[in-house]
């Protein structure tokens, strides 16, 4: 257990801050996808694959004083932003190990969008299926999103780079 909440603590510190929930929850996601050593389970969410294991992490994270945890509001709702302190950095200095070729896909990662983490996490979710039929799937179940082709080429696009990093 506490293995894998160092590995959620190691991610953060790579990224140096993640702006939001929903695109932690993407990174772990695309992270795991590529086969970094993630365990959490997802699950089809209202915003692409989602884990509640990851909810309760980084939960007790904050709560046992490794990450901070900042509440903002902006534009009418509330954004997390999320870092890890000094007690944190201590621990990863004590039991953290390095996760090799993590760091350039996570900061590569959140210099991205919620928006296109939410397509590339929801493309990579639907990846046993052929890349019309993707498509075609991402289109039915964000519609709302109104996700263009050009967008779609983009995140097809991204995941093969990021897998190019990590091989």
């Amino acid at each position: 257990m506490f293995e894998d909440h160092l590995k959620v603590v190691t991610l953060i510190q790579e990224a140096g801050e993640v702006v939001g929930r929903k695109k932690l929850q993407k990174m772990v996601y695309i992270a795991k996808k590529l086969n970094f050593p993630f365990q959490e389970k997802y699950q089809f969410h209202f915003y692409g694959p989602y884990s509640e294991e990851l909810t309760l992490k980084i939960e007790e994270l904050c709560n046992m004083g490794y990450i901070h945890e900042v509440k903002e509001k902006v534009s009418g709702y509330s954004q997390y932003r999320y870092a890890v302190n000094e007690e944190g950095q201590n621990l990863l200095s004590t039991y953290g190990a390095e996760i090799e070729k993590l760091g350039s896909c996570v900061r590569s990662m959140n210099e991205q969008s919620s928006r296109f983490l939410e397509l590339v996490s929801t493309v990579m979710y639907f990846e046993k299926l052929e890349k019309d039929e993707i498509k075609e799937k991402v289109q039915t179940v964000k519609a709302k999103q109104k996700y263009t082709e050009e967008e779609m080429d983009e995140a097809f696009n991204y995941i093969d780079s990021l897998k190019g990093q990590v091989q």
